[in-house]
């Protein structure tokens, strides 16, 4: 997929390639998103309109890095923005449903299999500030190195690694709790 990057001339080419990268990485997306918004249909929305800025910039790809990563970077400052943005401040938005509606009996089954440890983890990671959530998530739901995350959340790789540390101290208090 890289080699199909390296030159885009066509506006076939450019359909082709943001099909690929949804289909790619359009879920890792989705879950980077929610990770800043906390609202499944909000971060549905927020990841088609990052893919929709990647289609439009296409052209600004240099290939210094990697497609993914280009990509993440894009998804984390679309996130950083409209965490800023003056409608998140103002506009109270709720990801709730009528109750008996068929996804909220699937959600309920699902909370119901999950372990309650995950949960509790899950919950504690989400408290976390922004710059150590990100660092976190990255890392131990993305896989991803540090040297990647420093990349991407635009910091050093040691401000990374006493990031990961400090929200462990944070998760560690919190859990214990």
């Amino acid at each position: 997929m890289e080699e199909m990057t390296a030159v885009v001339l066509a506006t076939e080419d450019k359909e082709a390639l943001i099909d690929e990268m949804m289909t790619r990485y359009g879920q890792e997306i989705l879950q980077l998103v929610y990770s800043y918004v906390k609202n499944k249909g909000l971060a549905e929305d927020l990841t088609q309109d990052i893919f929709i800025k990647c289609y439009k910039s296409l052209h600004t790809y240099s290939g210094k890095s990697k497609l993914r990563t280009w990509l993440w970077r894009i998804a984390i400052n679309h996130c950083k923005d409209y965490l800023k943005s003056w409608y998140n401040r103002n506009v109270v938005t709720t990801d709730e449903e009528p109750a008996n509606s068929q996804s909220k009996k699937e959600m309920v089954e699902q909370v119901v299999i999950q372990k309650e440890e995950e949960d509790e983890l899950i919950a504690a990671i989400m408290t976390l500030p922004i710059k150590y959530r990100e660092v976190i998530y990255l890392f131990y739901y993305e896989d991803l190195p540090i040297k990647e995350i420093a990349v991407l959340t635009d910091t050093g790789d040691n401000t990374v690694k006493t990031r990961m540390k400090r929200a462990k101290e944070l998760l560690k208090k919190r859990l214990e709790a």
